[in-house]
């Protein structure tokens, strides 16, 4: 398993977005991106998800999903869910990440333990450990 830091420099190419600051948090379930303006649209005669992604946008996607999320203060929220590709450390990895407003937040990405299961383990005491070893 690759050993990753509790930060870490994330792109998304499917997205156009190349470097963004990711929290890496094993006690979130879920991954989660900065998402504003998000709502359903009709675009290409389809009801679409319509959103801007770590201020870049708008982006349109016909595939997505809403679940109940429990966020870091213990309140309950439906959150629209999409999978995109994301790179990290050199290699692509395709994965689930919740929208969010996370304007408030220090990093625009959270990654969790979902994603981080059976990959990485984490080193707290490092940063941007990935973006090192790519270069």
């Amino acid at each position: 398993m690759k050993i990753i830091g509790r930060a870490e420099q994330v792109g998304f190419p499917q997205l156009g977005i190349s470097a963004l600051k990711a929290k890496v948090d094993t006690g979130a379930d879920t991954s989660s991106l900065h998402a504003t303006r998000i709502k359903l649209v009709e675009h290409e005669g389809v009801t679409q998800l319509k959103c801007h992604l770590a201020g870049s946008g708008p982006f349109y996607f016909k595939d997505y999903q809403q679940r109940k999320v429990k966020s870091s203060n213990g309140s309950t929220q439906q959150r629209f869910v999409i999978k995109t590709l994301m790179q990290l450390g050199g290699k692509r990895y395709r994965t689930f990440f919740t929208l969010t407003n996370r304007s408030k937040m220090r990093y625009p990405v959270l990654l969790g333990k979902r994603f981080l299961r059976g990959k990485f383990l984490v080193d707290v005491s490092l940063k941007n450990r990935l973006k090192k070893e790519a270069e």
